[in-house]
């Protein structure tokens, strides 16, 4: 037995009963782990054994998550469109277990990827799966490189490369397994790999099992990026100085987390002066960006013939899932033969292929209608629509005027849960992101906008955010790059206003009202600073 605990399991739901009461005290344990005593807030572990796992994560759940979990997870029961139906849940032990009730309510969709609305029940994408269900059933129960692969699969990737513009491509049946497989079967040790900070999980752990030698920069800053190129390049490997095998940039079409866009230009721009290969990954670009919906390059007008893999997701604007990788012919060959997913994992199912299959046609107009393009403009339509009323009414927004994913800046942890739960009650589902999916100091709410929200759907949400933000004080919220600069007297005991602050990219030199203070404050955040001269009020911490 490696895991015990002084309280017996019950599953309820699925979920496990563990007392974490805030109010337990623990005691240091030999081997340097904090070791839970009776009624402790951690599985302990049998005598004799290390603990299994036990880290900040797991102190960090006991005393945060667990306060909040009823905002995540939440379960619905209907098809994730722009309106959908939710479960409710009650918990009857401070969130540590749920339990589903038999009533549902209904609610405005804003935490779903859904980009073009190809998440639904009925139209031509559920007639054809509907056939190919009773064509091929459920399940292949072979991976790709033995009897996984179906004519579907074979039609889909062709489809998938002339959609992007390349000669070839790989489909696989999980979006994270696409980046974190396929990254290691083209570098390795004796490779190098940039990758931007903001990069998702599934690329870093890709990185990370390749055995490369990682260098991170700066998000989207392609003078940082330069830099380290023409350093690495100069000096070569470390000890050896010898010239790197090979050397490739990672980055995303549209950061999930920030909303942001990559420049693609400057990054083709430097791929062919340092001679460097490009991986981008489109996850949320594909189909929801661009004039013809074919993501990032379609965006900025690029050949993708200098980009030399394109990774993308399925799960998102062609409301399936699975992954893909295109490029060259012979990269793609290379991939089929050393990529674990094509060769352990079991093939993507027929009906999946067959929605994918069927919305991409949609979108290139191969149908005979112009659904597709509608699709795309409505999306963009309501991403402008959305951002443009935000602002208006003084929310912190960021990232780019075209990404369809909108993060609303909450900055306390403390703030998420709780705004949250006040739109779920104004019957509106949305995101919301903190630590570790972001740094404790920058949570927020995080909004993904569809093809399929209406005008007035999106009107009302925003006038239910101002309801929810009179509660919050989320409204008006104060920049960090602004939070940074409240400083506290300690002789007066008080908080000392701005009155005020002048920026330039190297200090932001603050004066406060007592004339005691003129500090410069370097490198304050890697976000939206002030442009110009800003006048602030009081501090609303005095």
């Amino acid at each position: 037995m490696l895991i015990s605990s002084d309280k017996p399991d019950s599953s309820t739901n699925g979920y496990s009963h563990y007392d974490f009461t805030p109010s337990t005290k623990e005691k240091s344990h030999k081997n340097g782990f904090s070791h839970p005593v009776k009624n402790g807030s951690v599985p302990t572990c049998a005598q004799g054994y290390v603990p299994l796992y036990q880290s900040f994560e797991s102190f960090y759940t006991r005393n945060v998550y667990i306060r909040i979990r009823d905002c995540w997870n939440m379960p619905i029961c209907s098809v994730p469109g722009a309106l959908m139906k939710m479960r409710q849940r009650i918990t009857n032990d401070y969130n540590v277990s749920f339990e589903l009730t038999d009533n549902s309510f209904d609610v405005i969709n804003l935490g779903s990827y859904n980009y073009l609305g190809f998440a639904e029940n009925k139209g031509k994408c559920i007639d054809t799966v509907e056939k190919s269900l009773y064509k091929y059933g459920t399940a292949t129960c072979s991976s790709r490189l033995e009897l996984g692969t179906l004519d579907i699969h074979a039609e889909l990737e062709k489809q998938v490369a002339q959609f992007l513009g390349v000669e070839d491509s790989i489909i696989i049946g999980m979006g994270f397994a696409t980046n974190s497989t396929t990254i290691p079967s083209l570098v390795s040790k004796g490779s190098l790999i940039f990758s931007d900070e903001l990069n998702h999980a599934s690329l870093a752990l890709g990185c990370r099992l390749s055995g490369a030698k990682i260098r991170v920069f700066k998000h989207n800053n392609m003078r940082h990026l330069e830099k380290q190129l023409q350093s690495a390049i100069i000096e070569g490997q470390p000890r050896t100085h010898r010239p790197w095998k090979k050397i490739i940039i990672i980055v995303e079409g549209i950061y999930s987390m920030e909303g942001t866009i990559v420049n693609l230009p400057a990054l083709i721009a430097l791929k062919k002066k340092y001679k460097c290969y490009l991986y981008v990954d489109e996850a949320h670009s594909i189909g929801a960006i661009g004039p013809r919906g074919r993501g990032v390059v379609d965006y900025f007008g690029s050949d993708p013939n200098d980009i030399d893999l394109l990774m993308g997701t399925f799960s998102k604007s062609f409301g399936a899932a699975g992954g893909y990788i295109a490029g060259s012919r012979k990269t793609i060959d290379h991939i089929r033969l050393h990529c674990h997913s094509f060769m352990y994992a079991a093939s993507m199912s027929a009906v999946v292929a067959q929605q994918i299959y069927t919305s991409m046609q949609i979108i290139m107009g191969k149908d005979g209608t112009d659904e597709g393009l509608k699709r795309i403009n409505q999306l963009r339509r309501n991403t402008h629509y959305f951002r443009q009323k935000l602002k208006q009414k003084g929310f912190i927004i960021y990232g780019n005027e075209d990404s369809p994913v909108v993060p609303l800046m909450l900055f306390f942890p403390s703030k998420i849960a709780e705004f949250v739960r006040q739109l779920l009650k104004r019957g509106i589902a949305t995101v919301g992101v903190g630590f570790p999916a972001t740094s404790l100091t920058t949570a927020r709410a995080r909004f993904c906008i569809s093809a399929a929200h209406t005008k007035e759907m999106l009107d009302e949400c925003v006038l239910l955010f101002l309801e929810a933000s009179q509660t919050l004080t989320s409204q008006q919220v104060d920049p960090p790059w602004l939070l940074l600069l409240y400083f506290l007297d300690t002789t007066t005991r008080r908080h000392i206003y701005i009155t005020d602050t002048t920026y330039n990219q190297k200090q932001l030199y603050v004066t406060s009202n007592t004339s005691k203070m003129k500090r410069g404050l370097k490198n304050v955040m890697a976000g939206p600073h002030p442009s110009s001269h800003v006048n602030h009020p009081e501090c609303p911490l005095s």
